[in-house]
């Protein structure tokens, strides 16, 4: 079966769509093993999702044009071309949400592919929810398009960006001009890692993007005054070595005009045991 008849053949096994409901999400796996693209559709459809599938990055780009997918996940370790090379021409084709679902763990990998466009850097193995928690973030994202949201409230700490005030409790905190830059940084892309680079160059200046002693004074002055435990912070989060993100995605976490989606349930691990052995085998070219 061709690429073109498997796409088409994965897409209509969700059924016929009835007139008036919403079109399910449609999400673009580019991934060459075909066991993983298996366990991946799973997850997908279980979710409500429609997958599209590819083997190769040809093929990719080829369904990105055709299929317009809400979302892409993309495998690094494909046969005619390296994955990180086809995050800037998804990014110049497509409006689709990237996230990069590779089995590299070393931390330059996962910073190049943020830097280069992707919204999320997920490493294999991982679990269901994880993958679901990390779809759904974003397709939330996406929902949002690409204008500011206005308001982000997490817990008792209120982002403001509208107006630039930061609220705890109720009550306005007082924050330096770039700590309230950084916080906004990541508000802007909440629950999404945002590398050092980035924060430095937007905040400070192409200059001082390698400055990362800077963007850790100041992230800890804003877990002072923001987090309940600035020791154990839940709300600004540090990805090691690649950048940080803003937690948002709880049930006491609200981003104005964006649905936030309830967990959806997923039973055990999507890799078992003799996935994760499949995994070190395939790990060096993935």
């Amino acid at each position: 079966m061709s690429w073109r008849s498997t796409a088409r053949s994965t897409a209509m096994a969700d059924g016929p769509k009835r007139e008036g409901m919403p079109l399910p999400t449609k999400l673009l796996v580019i991934e060459d093993d075909a066991h993983i693209r298996r366990l991946l559709r799973a997850a997908i459809q279980r979710a409500g999702h429609v997958a599209v599938e590819a083997a190769t990055a040809r093929e990719g780009l080829a369904l990105l044009d055709i299929e317009k997918p809400d979302a892409v996940l993309l495998d690094l370790g494909l046969p005619d071309r390296d994955g990180i090379e086809l995050i800037q021409p998804i990014r110049a084709r497509s409006k689709a949400t990237l996230i990069v679902v590779s089995a590299r763990e070393d931390v330059s990998e996962k910073v190049a592919a943020l830097d280069l466009g992707a919204d999320d850097y997920l490493t294999k193995p991982f679990d269901t929810e994880e993958l679901l928690a990390r779809i759904r973030t974003a397709l939330r994202h996406r929902l949002a398009g690409h204008t500011e949201q206005a308001r982000v409230v997490c817990g008792d700490v209120e982002i403001d960006l509208a107006h630039r005030r930061v609220r705890r409790g109720g009550e306005e905190v007082h924050l330096s001009p770039k700590e309230y830059d950084v916080l906004a940084e990541l508000a802007a892309k909440a629950d999404r890692v945002i590398s050092h680079a980035q924060l430095l160059r937007n905040v400070w200046g192409p200059a001082h993007e390698r400055r990362v002693d800077y963007l850790r004074i100041v992230v800890r002055n804003l877990r002072q005054k923001l987090e309940p435990d600035p020791a154990r912070p839940t709300l600004i989060q540090n990805e090691p070595a690649v950048g940080y993100r803003l937690k948002t995605t709880s049930r006491q976490c609200t981003v104005t005009n964006v649905r936030l989606v309830c967990p959806v349930t997923a039973s055990g691990a999507l890799y078992g045991k003799r996935t994760h052995r499949h995994f070190a085998r395939q790990k060096q070219r993935s």
